[in-house]
């Protein structure tokens, strides 16, 4: 199945990115000039966006020369963007330190989360630590990055496009092969999501 839309993803493709994107210097963070509105107070925007339940991703991206590992963190902010082209899209904070990695290898792998893996996610959200450590991965097939084991579906890509977006950045990726686990009936394992600062599983 993967290697089919290997096949279908470079029938359709357009140009992507060849060369590792250029992460720094990094824009100042403030998004509204000092004569604008003061903007919404921040633990209401926390409070108020939480009641959009979310899927809970890790992205990846292989080690490039110099790094002593792969690069990873835990991704709430993730979509599909486009069809055709296939496009999708994250967003990562301007202040990590795991997205100027990321940038320097030019490629990444997007790992949907099942709902038994609240424990991988954390791991991932943190700061500091080696994240990989015991965690079990293979290299995705086009950009080499860590497919982690067990995820219930996979997106590996190359960043083309990266847009500026308040005190995030809108990582726009191509995507170049994906795949997910499905049973026989094509059904694949319930999703792990993110609601009001919890994690919780959909219930039919």
């Amino acid at each position: 199945m993967a290697a089919t839309a290997v096949r279908y993803l470079r029938s359709v493709g357009a140009a992507t990115a060849t060369e590792p994107f250029d992460a720094l210097p990094r824009p100042d963070l403030r998004a509204v000039g000092e004569d604008e509105r003061l903007p919404v107070d921040p633990a209401q925007f926390r409070r108020v966006l939480g009641q959009f339940a979310s899927g809970v991703t890790v992205v990846t991206a292989p080690a490039v020369d110099g790094e002593p590992g792969p690069a990873g963190f835990a991704c709430q902010s993730f979509a599909s963007l486009s069809l055709d082209p296939p496009l999708v899209a994250f967003m990562v904070a301007r202040t990590s330190t795991t997205w100027p990695r990321i940038a320097r290898a030019g490629v990444f792998c997007v790992n949907i989360l099942g709902a038994d893996q609240g424990a991988l996610c954390l791991g991932f959200a943190k700061s500091g630590a080696d994240k990989f450590a015991g965690v079990a991965y293979e290299g995705a097939p086009e950009s080499g990055s860590p497919l982690l084991d067990g995820v219930p579906a996979w997106i590996d890509c190359t960043i083309q496009t990266v847009h500026t977006g308040g005190d995030h950045l809108i990582v726009v990726g191509r995507v170049d092969a994906l795949g997910d686990a499905t049973d026989d009936d094509g059904i694949s394992g319930e999703p792990l999501l993110f609601h009001r600062g919890k994690f919780g599983r959909f219930e039919s």
